[in-house]
């Protein structure tokens, strides 16, 4: 499994309109080969900004490199458009294969 974040820093009083961006936008990523899921996580707050993470699981690096390849990553990376100001820096990428998961089991 191969897990890929983007760290985001959001200027003050852009936090709504940059949570809506998300939710309004059409990211195909269900149709495509290896994705597993998403989320976009609220971080903490520093008095300028926020931080924010999206998190998404694949089945492998390869699934996600196929993927920043693909017609759809280019689709749904073009409807980000945020008011400017939004962002107080650029997007910073992180990628982690997984080494070892532990889940809860069903009683």
């Amino acid at each position: 499994m191969f897990i890929a974040m983007n760290r985001f820093r959001m200027n003050q009083g852009f936090e709504a309109d940059f949570e809506q961006m998300w939710r309004d936008r059409e990211s195909q990523l269900d149709q495509v080969p290896g994705f597993l899921s998403f989320r976009l996580l609220r971080g903490p707050e520093d008095g300028a900004c926020r931080l924010y993470a999206s998190h998404t699981r694949w089945a492998s690096r390869e699934h996600f490199d196929a993927w920043r390849q693909s017609e759809a990553f280019h689709k749904a990376h073009a409807q980000a458009k945020a008011p400017q100001g939004t962002y107080a820096g650029a997007p910073v990428f992180e990628g982690f294969d997984v080494v070892l998961e532990e889940t809860a089991h069903a009683d």
